[in-house]
């Protein structure tokens, strides 16, 4: 249930369905993307965090997912941006159904209008605010007590992630490329498929 207040503008998320779909508009770089160890590390999480928001679709890779043994999860970046939102809404307590909720508006969204929003929490509910005067007007009706500044967190993650190693997926030879940082493993493998 979403409700949106006259006042301040802002929408609250509550308890409602949950049904993910692509997670955000993709862009030029939509075949670019980062395997689950990079993902976990730059994101804060555990493999298992991960794992588990992929199986119950509260996060999937959209540039790859695991099919089978061997097959490797590719992430982008709006996934990885995604992540960290997860992690820092799970550290303030808010329960993994109000962040279904958080991360089913943000999906609805292109990356340009989420990088204007700021997640506001009272531990209980979400709160989105698209100003400081929204923030502070929440914050001044004595409900929100924790906020999470989404233009932050992307910045703090494009520096980050671009010291990683990312791979560009091929969709017609279903083949990837390192094209950032070197994966001595993934190099040694390809000369030895190119020498048979």
């Amino acid at each position: 249930m979403t409700i949106n207040s006259s006042r301040s503008h802002r929408t609250e998320y509550s308890d409602a369905p949950y049904v993910q779909e692509s997670l955000f508009d993709l862009g030029p770089d939509e075949q670019l993307g980062y395997r689950v160890p990079i993902a976990c590390q730059v994101a804060g999480i555990t493999y298992r965090q991960l794992d588990y928001w992929a199986r119950t679709n509260l996060v999937k890779p959209s540039i790859r997912n695991a099919r089978g043994s061997g097959s490797q999860r590719l992430y982008s970046f709006k996934d990885v941006l995604v992540l960290k939102i997860v992690k820092r809404l799970l550290d303030t307590g808010i329960s993994l159904q109000n962040i279904r909720l958080a991360v089913d508006s943000l999906r609805e969204r292109g990356i340009n209008d989420i990088a204007e929003i700021t997640l506001v929490s009272d531990g209980m509910s979400v709160y989105e605010c698209h100003s400081n005067e929204q923030v502070i007007d929440l914050l001044s009706g004595g409900q929100g007590v924790f906020g999470v500044a989404i233009p932050g967190i992307m910045k703090e993650l494009s520096g980050t992630i671009s010291s990683f190693p990312a791979e560009r997926v091929d969709p017609e030879l279903n083949k990837s490329e390192t094209v950032a940082g070197i994966d001595e493993l993934a190099a040694r493998r390809e000369r030895k498929s190119n020498s048979a």
